[in-house]
C-alpha cells in the first residue's frame, strides 16, 4: 500500500489516527486531530477508507437514545445462555459494563482492563469446559477487536464474527477446543 499526503490513517499498535502530512522514504509523518505530528514507518500504518461508525447499522440513530431505550426495555439477563444443550458465556467488554466510572482512566488503562477481563473469561471457560464464549466489543475504531483477536491467538480456540442478527456488527464468537476427560 502506498500512502500519500492527505490520506487518513490509523496506527496499528496504538489508538492514534490522523492525516498524512509528509512521506519521506519509508517514514510517514501524520498530524492527529490534536495537532500533534508523529513519525511512523509505513508498515505501522493502515489507510482508513470510511470511519467505523459510518459502517454501523445504527449510525443514523442518536446513540444516547438508543442506549437508553435498550437499557430500559431489557430485564437483567444471566451471563450464561443455553442453546441446544450448550452453555454460551456472554461477556460484554464495553467499559461502562466493567467499571462504575472511567474517571482517571486513559484509553490505555481502559483497553488493558477490557483485555484482562477477556483473558480471565477465556481461562475460566477452559477450566470449566465451556465451549462457546461471545465477546461483545462494539464497533468503534476496531482497536479492541484487533487486540482481542491477538489475545485469542494465544489460546486453543477458534474465533469468528458472532451472529449479526443477534449481536449486530460488534461481537466475536469464540469456540474453545476441549480435551476429552481422562
Amino acid at each position: 500500500m502506498r500512502l500519500e499526503i492527505g490520506h487518513k490513517v490509523a496506527v496499528l499498535d496504538d489508538v492514534l489516527k490522523g492525516i498524512v502530512t509528509n512521506v519521506n522514504g519509508g517514514i510517514v509523518s501524520i498530524k492527529t486531530t490534536d495537532g500533534m505530528i508523529f513519525n511512523f514507518h509505513e508498515s505501522e500504518l493502515v489507510k482508513i477508507g470510511k470511519e467505523q461508525d459510518e459502517l454501523s447499522k445504527f449510525s443514523d440513530i442518536n446513540n444516547d437514545l438508543l442506549k437508553e431505550k435498550m437499557i430500559s426495555n431489557k430485564p437483567k439477563k444471566s451471563f450464561f445462555q443455553k442453546e441446544k444443550h450448550e452453555v454460551i458465556l456472554e461477556v460484554d467488554l464495553h467499559i461502562n459494563k466493567l467499571v462504575k466510572s472511567v474517571r482517571g482512566l486513559d484509553n490505555y488503562d481502559m483497553l488493558n482492563l477490557q483485555l484482562d477481563t477477556a483473558k480471565s473469561k477465556v481461562e475460566f471457560a477452559i477450566s470449566k469446559r465451556i465451549s462457546k464464549i461471545v465477546f461483545i466489543h462494539g464497533v468503534g475504531e476496531g482497536v479492541l477487536k484487533s487486540e482481542l483477536h491477538y489475545l485469542l491467538n494465544k489460546y486453543p480456540v477458534r474465533y469468528y464474527d458472532a451472529s449479526y442478527k443477534k449481536y449486530g456488527l460488534g461481537a466475536t464468537e469464540v469456540y474453545v477446543f476441549q480435551n476429552p476427560t481422562e
